[in-house]
Formats: structure tokens, C-alpha cells, sequence
């Protein structure tokens, strides 16, 4: 692992921590790549029976590096960005997220594959794919409609339109809502109850529930195909310029 994404193991819980706080925990490639290696850590370590997803400092997670997707190289089935799909759609393992402050983009996307979501009161949620001249990922376009319907799907990814932790609670993207200051324990508390379920069971009827990881996955492929389209032309550019001009004279 690198030192921006931390892993702690506690009994058969295993902590998956992001750690940029300074950039609200927005992820780059290397970070992609650490977080694909926890995964496949978990799924090989048969005392491993969940997973807790937090994020550090004032935010669990502002979305994608931008500036990784400026400079970096291109969107491939080889991406680092691919494994980390790949990895959520095929987990067999629970996995809790424990959310709070500003969540962004991937870091929306991505409780949509954990079994059980708790946020601070205070969470604000948005996915400004379209707003940034890109496409939604994750198998996001899938899921989204499947949880909220197609007209609320629309607002969420068509207009990027932000809600809030009471919101996310009412679309069932999330389970609680809690002060933050207890957040992490009760994530916690809440991850080591899935831990101690019987093992078997508990995978198997997770992927009853998950249902065809290649069908998630398709979604994913069909997405990133478009996602990396969408990453060479001047649209994405422009609108990624005008948002990081916007937030430099914040």
C-alpha cells in the first residue's frame, strides 16, 4: 500500500482508510492501484471477513484526481482506474462505508458496491460527471436508476444535482445517518457485526443479493469506452480548466 491509502487489519475486519487530506482525499491512479491491492488482499486472507471504507481529514473523498486525468496516460482496459473497477464489481466480501463531509463523483459511485453506507449528518453528495464533459462510471448509469428511478437518476447525473445526507437516506443509497462524531465507531461497530456472521453464508448470500458481477462490470467496460472518448476532447478540457480556475480563486 502506499501511505495514501491505509490499511489496518482488527480481527477479521480489515480498515481501508484514504489519507490525502490536504486534497480531500482525491484519488489518483497510485491511490487506485493501492486501493485494487487492499481488495485482493482481503478477498486472498480467509480470516478476513469485511471491510471498512473511510476516508481522513475533512471529506471521504472529492472524486478523481483531475490532474491525473490531464496529464496521465490513456484510458485503457489496463488503467489503474480499471482494476479498481474490476476489484468492486467481482468483491465478495462486505463492505461498509462510512461517509462524511463533501463526497464526490467515484467517491458517490463507489457506495453504490458497498453492502451498507453510513454518513454524517452534514454529507453533501454529487456527481458532476456530465458538468465536467465526462460520462458516469462505476456501472453508476445501472445503479442509479435501479435505486432512485429514471426521472430522479436524470436529475443526479444529467444535471450533477447535489443532495445531502437526509436525501441519500431517502433514496436508500444509505442505511444511516449519524452525528459525526460518532460516525467512524459506529461504521466500525456496524462493519464487526457483518465480521462475526458465518463466513459462507454471508459471501453467499451477498452475491445473491449483488447479483451477475459480469453484467456490472459490462456496464463498467461500455462506460469507460465513452469515459475515455470523453477524456481527449476540448470539452473535458475546458470544463476541467474552468473548474480548477473556479476552486484556485476560491
Amino acid at each position: 500500500m502506499n501511505d495514501l491509502v491505509r490499511v489496518q487489519r482488527s480481527g477479521a475486519l480489515l480498515e481501508i482508510r484514504l489519507h490525502r487530506p490536504e486534497k480531500r482525499n482525491a484519488i489518483t491512479f497510485a491511490m487506485y492501484e493501492a486501493l485494487t491491492a487492499a481488495f485482493a488482499a482481503a478477498e486472498r486472507d480467509p480470516e478476513v471477513h469485511a471491510l471498512l471504507l473511510s476516508g481522513e481529514g475533512a471529506g471521504f473523498c472529492a472524486g478523481n484526481d483531475l490532474h491525473d486525468f490531464l496529464a496521465g496516460p490513456q484510458f485503457s482496459g489496463g488503467h489503474p482506474v480499471m482494476g479498481f473497477l474490476r476489484s468492486l464489481a467481482y468483491l465478495a466480501k462486505p463492505m461498509v462505508a462510512a461517509v462524511h463531509g463533501q463526497t464526490v463523483g467515484i467517491g458517490v459511485t463507489m457506495l453504490l458496491h458497498c453492502d451498507l453506507v453510513l454518513a454524517a449528518r452534514t454529507t453533501q453528495f454529487t456527481m458532476p460527471f456530465v458538468s465536467l464533459g465526462l460520462v458516469p462510471e462505476a456501472a453508476s448509469s445501472l445503479l442509479v436508476p435501479r435505486l432512485v428511478g429514471p426521472q430522479r437518476a436524470a436529475e443526479l447525473l444529467l444535471l450533477g444535482k447535489p443532495f445531502d445526507a437526509a436525501a441519500a437516506h431517502g433514496f436508500g443509497l444509505v442505511n444511516r445517518v449519524v452525528e459525526e462524531t460518532v460516525l467512524l465507531s459506529e461504521a466500525r461497530n456496524t462493519a464487526q457485526a457483518l465480521a462475526r456472521q458465518p463466513p459462507a453464508a454471508l459471501a453467499a448470500t451477498r452475491r445473491l443479493l449483488r447479483g451477475d458481477p459480469e453484467a456490472l462490470f459490462a456496464r463498467m467496460q461500455e462506460e469507460a469506452a465513452l469515459f475515455g472518448a470523453q477524456l481527449q476532447t476540448e470539452e473535458f478540457r475546458n470544463a476541467v480548466n474552468a473548474f480548477l480556475a473556479r476552486a484556485k480563486g476560491r
